[in-house]
């Protein structure tokens, strides 16, 4: 599902997904017409054939605190095919801010409220030691898109519990 405030991009989920249509607050009414919806089909068409589309194509506005934003700017600039971890997301956070830690889990926390899945690559980060820890749109889902971006998989599982 797409969301659109006219003219930006705020929102993109899966369905199903955890948190869905969570950042939206205003009363939604469908319109299929809309310039950025027509952009963003053809950014996921791109996509989705391999084709590499930079993320700067498509006006975004995500809805969300400064933290999250500053998170979320960090996704935007893991490049494609290749992952980060939380840790490392969190130290960059704690730099940006000017303190000596950041907790890992709260970057989690942001990079799981990611209203513009797959756009805001949300996907390309992992746990330590490539633990495939949360995906609000399925550990599965994950996967599968790092395998399209051509991401060696065989190096990262799957925690115990994942679903």
């Amino acid at each position: 599902m797409l969301a659109s405030d006219g003219e930006n991009l705020i929102g993109l989920w899966l369905e199903g997904q955890k948190y869905f249509c969570a950042t939206i607050s205003e009363p939604i009414y469908e319109n299929n017409s809309l310039k950025i919806f027509a952009d963003t089909k053809k950014w996921l068409d791109k996509y989705f054939a391999q084709q590499k589309p930079d993320i700067c194509e498509l006006p975004l506005l995500p809805s969300g605190n400064e933290f999250r934003q500053s998170v979320w700017k960090i996704l935007c600039e893991i490049p494609y095919g290749e992952v980060t971890t939380y840790g490392r997301i969190a130290k960059k956070i704690a730099k940006q801010r000017g303190l000596l830690t950041m907790s890992a889990q709260a970057v989690g926390g942001a990079v799981g409220h990611n209203p513009i899945s797959i756009i805001i690559p949300c996907h390309r980060v992992v746990g330590r030691n490539g633990c495939l820890t949360g995906y609000a749109g399925g550990i599965e889902k994950k996967v599968e898109l790092l395998r399209l971006e051509g991401a060696d998989v065989s190096l990262f599982f799957a925690p115990q519990n994942a679903k």
